[in-house]
């Protein structure tokens, strides 16, 4: 009888502390998403992108009017010019145009893009661009703290938390890394660094995905990838996750914590699209949904 009570208070244990570990771990998630929806908001976060054009070789008139090169909302019709050379970007600012560039007052500056630790900031009132380098085209990316896509902004929604789809899968090494091509929504090719493979099976079935390092030094690996709820349930081009670093032949990969990319907010955004190899002939029911106030 005593073994029959010792078991059954070692098992009520057992449950309590599985209940415990269920309740902190939702609670983990619960704060990324909080987390999530504040930098998405943020007076500079992806809402808030309003603009994205190419520059030209030579000069590029930047302004709200029409007849410009680079059109933005919100600014004066002629805030200035950007030169575009064999290699390198200047600004010239338009006589009393009350700009700044780098949040000072100067009429003129050269412009560093986003391949730089800092980009050169140009802002006129709630309306700020910079330069973003893809492949071997410079564009203008702008943003505005007051834009519709922040003001209307109408909240994430997502699959229940399934602590199930935290996923401790294998790690295969590749030595060396692999080089991949990934597309991307401009219809361009980018070179990525593929450490490895996460290996993990899903109802009987092994699936195999590639993260990639998204910038040289970086310990976190960054997963681009698409499933058999995309376009139906979550966004149809892909959604991203990151994943901590390997560790002992093991990587966690917490779907509950996949997001929407930049594009399912706003057009003005150039987002990586999954390689062959991270499209899953599976069903991930975790992390966000389709946004409701998506666009076109």
């Amino acid at each position: 009888m005593l073994q029959i009570i010792l078991a059954a208070a070692l098992s009520a244990a057992a449950a309590v502390a599985d209940d415990d570990a269920d309740a902190a771990y939702r609670r983990q998630i619960e704060q990324w998403r909080e987390q999530r929806v504040a930098r998405l908001t943020a007076p500079n976060g992806w809402l808030t992108l309003v603009a994205l054009a190419w520059l030209k070789p030579g000069a590029n008139r930047v302004g709200s009017a029409p007849d410009g090169d680079i059109v933005l909302p919100r600014v004066p019709p002629r805030l200035g010019t950007i030169t575009l050379g064999e290699d390198r970007a200047t600004l010239t600012l338009e006589p009393g145009v009350a700009a700044t560039i780098d949040g000072e007052r100067r009429t003129n500056a050269e412009l560093l893009d986003d391949t730089h630790p800092k980009p050169t900031v140009v802002a006129f009132g709630t309306v700020s661009f910079y330069l973003i380098r893809r492949g071997d085209r410079l564009g203008v990316r702008a943003k505005d703290s007051e834009a519709p896509t922040r003001v209307h902004f109408v909240g994430l929604d997502y699959f229940d938390i399934d602590p199930s789809w935290r996923i401790e899968a294998k790690w295969e090494a590749y030595d060396p890394p692999h080089e991949v091509e990934e597309p991307n929504v401009l219809g361009e090719t980018e070179k990525v660094i593929v450490p490895g493979a996460a290996v993990f099976e899903r109802d009987g079935k092994t699936y195999r995905v590639e993260p990639v390092i998204e910038t040289p030094g970086d310990k976190e690996l960054f997963l681009v990838f698409a499933d058999k709820t995309s376009g139906r349930e979550t966004y149809g081009a892909a959604r991203f996750v990151y994943t901590e670093p390997p560790r002992d032949g093991r990587i966690v990969i917490d779907f509950n914590k996949a997001y929407n990319p930049p594009c399912a907010f706003t057009p003005f955004a150039t987002c990586p699209l999954p390689t062959a190899q991270n499209r899953l002939d599976l069903r991930v029911t975790a992390g966000e949904k389709k946004y409701r106030g998506g666009h076109d």
